[in-house]
């Protein structure tokens, strides 16, 4: 399954897929107010220890960086780190590159990180408890978990408008499931909501929410980004998002030890 999905990455870094795109001159000169729009992280994160969670593409590890974290990005991807590494080099900024997976943070030390961020990409693995022991450990006490996660409803519902217009969009997968989703990302209008070549699983809220108490962390606050345009051509991207956010994003906070 890992190796399905690095591969899949490595091949839509190449091709210079939209998460591929590294962060613009006009983001880099505000990087704070770019990744951070609802305030969750204060007025600086000038010193701060952070790790960029699945994160390559030379987008989130410019950023944090050029905001003043000590930034570390981990992702599968060797292509997708190679634009971090790029990025970096051109910006001149300082970024440590690390290749592996999310499921086995032991290269990190216990308690390393004072901010963990992870875009996107909790769907590429089954079991995403066990993600959010692994960022557990390497998070300091009261340190921050800001985390954005694929919503199981979109993920239920198919990428097609039904038949009438006022139908909306119709549940095509089941809730309770364990097993991978069908493959996706064929055409256009799913590619923003299922990634070509890759292998991912739903998880329920349940599990998003709920795992992420039972491991040790406080959930301080969830939003839906907005992605809803109401003169959106039926079918589109945005015109779905008029009925199902597509994202979740969680702000939650490490209290206590880990219940690994």
């Amino acid at each position: 399954m890992e190796a399905l999905n690095a591969r899949a990455w490595d091949v839509l870094a190449r091709q210079g897929a939209a998460l591929a795109t590294p962060a613009s001159d006009e983001e880099i000169a505000n990087p704070l107010a770019t990744v951070d729009p609802l305030g969750w992280l204060g007025e600086s994160i000038a010193g701060a220890k952070v790790l960029c969670l699945a994160a390559g593409g030379g987008r989130h590890s410019a950023l944090y960086a050029a905001a003043g974290g000590e930034v570390t990005v981990l992702d599968i991807s060797r292509e997708m780190l190679r634009i971090d590494t790029q990025v970096a080099a051109e910006r001149k900024l300082r970024v440590r590159i690390v290749e592996g997976s999310m499921l086995d943070l032991s290269v990190f030390a216990e308690g390393e990180f004072d901010l963990v961020i992870q875009p996107v990409s909790t769907c590429y693995v089954p079991d995403v408890c066990e993600v959010y022991r692994q960022v557990a450990r390497v998070t300091r006490a009261n340190g921050l978990y800001v985390s954005q996660h694929k919503s199981p409803v979109s993920l239920q519902v198919g990428a097609a408008p039904a038949m009438r217009q006022a139908d909306g969009y119709r549940l095509t997968e089941r809730y309770y499931r364990d097993d991978p989703l069908p493959a996706g990302g064929d055409s256009h209008s799913l590619s923003r909501l299922r990634e070509p070549g890759t292998q991912e699983f739903l998880h329920r809220w349940e599990q998003l929410l709920g795992g992420m108490c039972r491991t040790g962390f406080v959930v301080e606050d969830l939003v839906e980004p907005m992605h809803a345009k109401p003169h959106a051509a039926v079918g589109t991207f945005a015109h779905r998002a008029q009925y199902i956010a597509p994202y979740v994003r969680i702000k939650a906070r490490r209290a206590g030890n880990p219940l690994l």
